[in-house]
């Protein structure tokens, strides 16, 4: 029985997608909102060194980067643990690939259409259960959609996409079960992910046995650096809640004594009223204005 590697890793998913083209392109074709006359037909792969890295999360990202024989330009990034800087990496890297296009002297017709597509094995919005969000310019308020379309994102939220989606596309459903259900746990690989010839072989690359003693150490410590990422991540957001809940109740204990003195204060002054002293001693024995002082005889 073949033993399975997540194409997830970084090692696994270049393999698949950034060595056979082939792949890739019926990866895109199924997940991109790409029409049957615009669907991509061949393409080439680009250096992928005009995307910056993220500090804090330097092995969680892999990244394949391809033209299509019609020009236009397609990125695609996998992210294990969600950052918001994420997002912004793909908009910089997808908006650089945009403004590259365009040679010196060369008309601004030339430019072509760009697609950054980002797959995250964590959840990011969890104020729907959408798990397919695509984003492009629109004009505001426009009933019929005005689009300018020359730079699109897509995200992927693969923990909340339903294995059993029907309604979806069956090749885009099938890609991302394939993302979804194969990794080292893997024993059997459902019939319908192999009765697609492109899916099968993407399962037979993520074979243990197709990769070198050196390439496995990097899968083990990719995955090690994963482990430490994700803590680091909720290490931050915990230290984040201590710190926040620790000047709560700061504030809260300077909000209640500044609410005692002040009801001090008033108390004193009720009881001087009572015995008549004048309103402006009153005043400047409780630091109390005398309009306030003169709304507690009422």
């Amino acid at each position: 029985m073949p033993r399975y590697l997540d194409p997830k890793a970084d090692i696994v998913f270049k393999k698949i997608f950034g060595d056979h083209p082939h792949l890739l392109i019926s990866f895109l074709n199924a997940m991109l909102p790409l029409s049957p006359e615009s669907a991509i037909v061949e393409l080439t792969y680009l250096s992928s060194e005009q995307v910056p890295d993220i500090p804090e999360f330097k092995r969680t990202i892999v990244d394949v980067k391809c033209k299509d024989m019609k020009g236009r330009t397609f990125i695609v990034e996998m992210q294990m643990n969600w950052t918001d800087s994420f997002k912004q990496r793909l908009l910089f890297g997808a908006s650089q690939a945009f403004v590259k296009q365009l040679e010196k002297g060369k008309s601004y017709d030339f430019l072509q259409p760009v697609y950054g597509l980002g797959i995250v094995a964590d959840i990011y919005d969890k104020n729907t259960p959408d798990w397919y969000h695509h984003y492009q310019l629109v004009k505001k308020g426009s009933a019929e959609g005005d689009i300018i379309d020359h730079l699109q994102l897509i995200f992927l939220e693969l923990p909340k996409f339903p294995v059993h989606s029907y309604n979806e596309k069956r090749l885009r459903l099938l890609w991302l079960r394939f993302l979804r259900e194969i990794d080292e746990k893997t024993k059997f690989v459902a019939k319908e992910l192999l009765e697609i010839p492109e899916i099968a072989e993407a399962v037979s690359l993520a074979e243990e046995s197709s990769f070198t003693p050196g390439e496995l150490e990097s899968y083990q410590s990719y995955w090690d650096s994963v482990r430490c990422e994700k803590t680091l991540i909720r290490d931050k957001f915990f230290e984040g809640k201590k710190e926040g809940l620790a000047e709560g109740l700061a504030e809260g204990k300077a909000q209640g004594r500044a609410e005692g003195e002040m009801q001090t204060r008033v108390e004193m002054a009720k009881s001087l009223l009572k015995q008549g002293v004048d309103v402006s001693i009153i005043a400047s024995a409780s630091n109390l204005s005398e309009d306030q002082i003169r709304l507690l005889k009422h």
